[in-house]
C-alpha cells in the first residue's frame, strides 16, 4: 500500500494482523528456547525479558516496511513521532510474568490508533490480540465487529451481578496490591466469583468472547488496553475510564451492558 495512500480500518487490521502473527511466532520460538531476564521496571517483580525487546523492535521494523510515516508507541522502546497521523500502540508481550514462568497466558498485542499517543484523545481504528500458546487471534475494527478465529464475538448478558464473573490484574507495587486485595474483599460477595490471570489485553478479549462477564482494573498503560479494549467494544461491551473518559491509566472499565451500571455504582462503592 503506498504511503500516501489514506487507509481504511480494514487495511489497517489486515497489516496489524500479518505483523502480530509474525511477532508471536518469534516470542513463542524464543520461549521454547528459554526466557532471561534482562531488567525490572516498576518494581523488583515487573519484569523485561530479553524477548520483549526483540520482538517490539521486530514489530517496529515491520510495521515500518508495510505502512511507512506511521508513529509507534510501545512498551519496551522510545516512541516515533507520526507523519500520517496514525500511531501504533504495541505490547510486544503482555503478560511477561506468565511468559516467564510458563502459563499459557500472555499475547502480543498491537492497536492502530488516530490521534495517539494520549489514550484519553485517540480514537482506536483495528486491533489484533494474538495468544500462541492457544493459536487464538483476535481481531476487531472500527465498525466491523469483534472476531476469534473468524467467528464473530459477543458478549454475555448477564442477569444480575451477583451472577457475573469479574476479571481484574493486580498493580506489580506491593502496597497498591494490598490496596486492590482490601478493596475485592468488599466486591467478591457480591459477584458469581473473581478471575486474575495476569494478561490484560486477554482479560478484555475474554470479555468479548463472553469469558467473563466484566473487567476493571487501574492502572494499566496504553499499551495494555488499547487493542483489547476495541475487540471488547466491537463485541459489544460498556468500554470506558472515569465517568465521560475513554479508558486510561486512571481506570479501565469493561462489562456486559446489563451489569455495567451495577457494576459502576459498585466500584465506586468498594473504592477499587
Amino acid at each position: 500500500m503506498p504511503a500516501t495512500a489514506i487507509p481504511t480500518s480494514t487495511e489497517l487490521l489486515e497489516i496489524a494482523v500479518v505483523v502480530a502473527r509474525e511477532a508471536a511466532e518469534l516470542a513463542a520460538r524464543r520461549r521454547s528456547e528459554g526466557v532471561e531476564v534482562a531488567d525490572t521496571k516498576s518494581s523488583a517483580v515487573d519484569v523485561v525479558t530479553h524477548t520483549d525487546r526483540e520482538v517490539e523492535t521486530f514489530v517496529r521494523g515491520r510495521l515500518a516496511e508495510l505502512h511507512p510515516g506511521d508513529g509507534f508507541f510501545g512498551e519496551e522502546g522510545d516512541p516515533d513521532d507520526s507523519t500520517t497521523g496514525l500511531t501504533w500502540v504495541v505490547d510486544p508481550i503482555d503478560g511477561t510474568v506468565n511468559f516467564v514462568y510458563g502459563i499459557p497466558q500472555w499475547a502480543v498485542s498491537i492497536a492502530v490508533v488516530d490521534g495517539g499517543p494520549d489514550p484519553l484523545t485517540w480514537r482506536t481504528l483495528a486491533a489484533v490480540v494474538v495468544n500462541p500458546t492457544s493459536g487464538e487471534t483476535f481481531t476487531a475494527s472500527t465498525g466491523g465487529g469483534a472476531w476469534l478465529n473468524g467467528r464473530r464475538l459477543a458478549v454475555n448478558a448477564p442477569a444480575s451481578l451477583e451472577l457475573s464473573l469479574l476479571a481484574t490484574g493486580f498493580s506489580y507495587g506491593a502496597a497498591r496490591r494490598v490496596e486492590h486485595a482490601e478493596a475485592l474483599v468488599r466486591v467478591v460477595g457480591r459477584v458469581r466469583d473473581l478471575r486474575r490471570m495476569g494478561a490484560a489485553s486477554l482479560d478484555l478479549c475474554a470479555v468479548a468472547a463472553g469469558r467473563v462477564d466484566a473487567y476493571v482494573e487501574r492502572g494499566l498503560k496504553p499499551w495494555d488496553h488499547a487493542a483489547g479494549a476495541l475487540v471488547a467494544a466491537e463485541a459489544g461491551a460498556v468500554v470506558r475510564g472515569e465517568i465521560g473518559e475513554a479508558p486510561s491509566e486512571s481506570l479501565t472499565f469493561v462489562a456486559a451492558p446489563t451489569i455495567a451500571d451495577d457494576l459502576a455504582a459498585l466500584v465506586v462503592e468498594a473504592r477499587i
